[in-house]
């Protein structure tokens, strides 16, 4: 099994990233809560061999609940274009650990967001991936 975790960086990023998993969920029927109905739920793709079509769990995990949940980040160190996620029609496929903002933007200054701004979320941001890297590398052990 491979599994792709997506990192969507500033607003441009997180914008596409946004429209992407929108698409993700429309192309293999998962609701904007993160479920699958249960007349689109996993069926045979080949029925004489019981093959199931998973291929959703590249870009999404599983929780024990049976919520589909992306495998992405979403950084920004301006709050509005991930508020406009924590607001949006897909606010419940996200877990609130995986959008991560600051409170200023860098005003368009590289010095200002990598030597002052960047520096208060970088901890938490590399703290999350290596969270969510290692959720991965378990669960592909355990499948194994």
């Amino acid at each position: 099994m491979r599994e792709c975790l997506s990192i969507h960086i500033g607003q441009a990023g997180v914008q596409m990233g946004n429209a992407c998993w929108e698409l993700y969920c429309l192309e293999h029927g998962i609701q904007p809560d993160g479920t699958i109905p249960s007349n689109k739920a996993a069926k045979p793709i080949e029925p004489e061999t019981e093959q199931v079509d998973s291929s959703f769990e590249t870009f999404f995990c599983e929780t024990a609940s049976g919520k589909h949940v992306p495998r992405a980040v979403f950084i920004d160190l301006e709050p509005t274009v991930i508020d406009e996620i924590r607001i949006g029609n897909y606010r419940a496929l996200f877990h609130p650990e995986q959008l991560i903002s600051g409170k200023e933007d860098a005003a368009n200054n590289y010095a200002r967001g990598h030597y002052t701004i960047g520096k208060e979320i970088i901890d938490t941001v590399l703290g999350r991936v290596r969270k969510m890297a290692s959720r991965q590398i378990l669960t592909s052990k355990t499948v194994s």
